[in-house]
């Protein structure tokens, strides 16, 4: 006679084992022993350990690194000067052949300076027209800066001198400009411009285009000038850069009178302008 309570024991033992099974998955990696980390060896080096062949860091390499400027380091304090020749020339054509020059420089610093100016004509061997500046010169923005000083005329007439202010720099393209008021004695005031561009064609060679005007606010009989718009001339040089200080250079240049002063000039036999071929040499120091 088979026992009931010794089969239904077993018969519930062999469902509950997959059961179980399933709940508590066997781990793969029971029984494996993971090795310890080897043990730091006393002989190896440091990772911000120096080669035995740099010296070590001392206080007096981080002074020689870094030194105390006591504040910003200024560069441009120094006394400079230059000297330009801008025209050095022989005008031929008409009737006013002669020398003209037209020269101008600055001695001193980066935002002050002192400027001259002189410029004439002469008629073979006399002096036509003559006049000299001292300009005091401050930068008002890069390129830009006022000038203020003294003009002396020599010639035409009597001499005399003029209180002048202006502006003068680079505009846009490059072109260099100068403007200036002046005001004289028995309250004449006169305004000049002068602009030129130069344009490289190649490495050495170079054409300037150049105008100039005066304008002036009273006549002036004993110096042949009108009021109004007196002069105007307007000049192509070509210019070849044997070095950049030293350039001969040939071009031609056109030279009037106007209005009242064109009338002066007529009145006293003088020529009223024209076209004339210049040559002559442009320097720099």
């Amino acid at each position: 006679m088979i026992r009931i309570r010794p089969l239904v024991a077993a018969l519930l033992a062999c469902a509950t084992a997959p059961a179980a099974a399933q709940q508590q998955p066997a781990d793969p990696h029971a029984g494996h022993v993971h090795p310890a980390p080897p043990a730091a060896s006393a002989s190896a080096p440091e990772p911000s350990a120096l080669p035995p062949f740099i010296p070590p860091l001392t206080d007096a390499d981080r002074a020689a690194a870094f030194p105390d400027v006591h504040g910003h380091m200024v560069h441009d304090d120094v006394v400079r000067a230059f000297v330009l020749a801008d025209e050095l020339e022989w005008r031929s054509g008409g009737e006013r052949d002669g020398a003209h020059w037209d020269l101008d420089g600055w001695i001193g610093k980066d935002v002050r300076r002192l400027w001259f100016r002189t410029e004439g004509i002469s008629e073979g061997d006399r002096l036509d027209e003559a006049h000299a500046h001292v300009l005091y010169g401050h930068a008002v923005a890069p390129w830009w800066e006022v000038v203020g000083g003294i003009r002396q005329d020599f010639e035409p007439g009597r001499s005399q001198t003029w209180a002048a202010a202006g502006i003068q720099g680079f505009a846009p393209y490059r072109i260099d400009l100068e403007v200036t008021g002046y005001l004289g004695g028995e309250g004449r005031t006169q305004l000049r411009a002068d602009a030129a561009n130069d344009l490289r064609l190649t490495r050495r060679l170079i054409v300037q285009s150049r105008v100039e005007a005066s304008l002036n606010g009273k006549a002036d009989a004993e110096r042949l000038i009108g009021a109004g718009l007196s002069s105007m001339e307007v000049g192509l040089r070509f210019r070849y850069e044997i070095r950049r200080e030293l350039a001969p250079y040939a071009g031609v240049v056109w030279r009037s009178t106007f209005f009242e002063t064109a009338d002066f000039a007529r009145a006293a036999g003088e020529d009223v302008g024209g076209f004339q071929l210049v040559a002559g040499v442009r320097l720099w120091r």
